[in-house]
């Protein structure tokens, strides 16, 4: 039996708006487009654009604060933010930087995208288990 696989679908306003910008700022690369609902991938992790319709959940357009936090784990978190500030995002609120953790240092910043979801980019010292 095949493990299970997360992942989050993020809900924007406009779809298309979005998937250009996931793609410059983040790497995204599409894997399907059904207009207001699109699958992307970076590096193989895998998630969703969804135009909210009145079914349960909103942007943070229109919430007025956000609705979720993506946490992404990669060899090179400073570029990687880096480039999603280049096209747009706020980077301002979360500064890379080196946190003291029990298993050592883990470098982690972040950025707000313009649809209003918090990315927090890091180092995937987290990853491992700790005892």
């Amino acid at each position: 039996m095949s493990q299970p696989v997360i992942s989050v679908m993020l809900a924007v306003s406009d779809v298309p708006r979005a998937l250009a910008w996931y793609k410059a700022a983040v790497g995204a690369r599409e894997l399907w487009n059904f207009g207001s609902v699109a699958g992307l991938e970076i590096a193989g992790a895998v998630f969703f654009l969804g135009e909210p319709a009145n079914n349960g959940w909103e942007s943070p357009e229109k919430l007025g604060i956000t609705s979720a936090r993506v946490e992404v784990f990669c060899d090179d978190p400073d570029t990687f933010i880096a480039r999603a500030v280049q096209v747009g995002a706020n980077g301002s609120s979360d500064k890379i930087k080196d946190h003291q953790t029990p298993w050592g240092t883990h470098r982690q910043g972040g950025f707000t995208d313009p649809f209003g979801h918090i990315w927090l980019v890091g180092d995937k010292s987290p990853l491992n288990r700790f005892p």
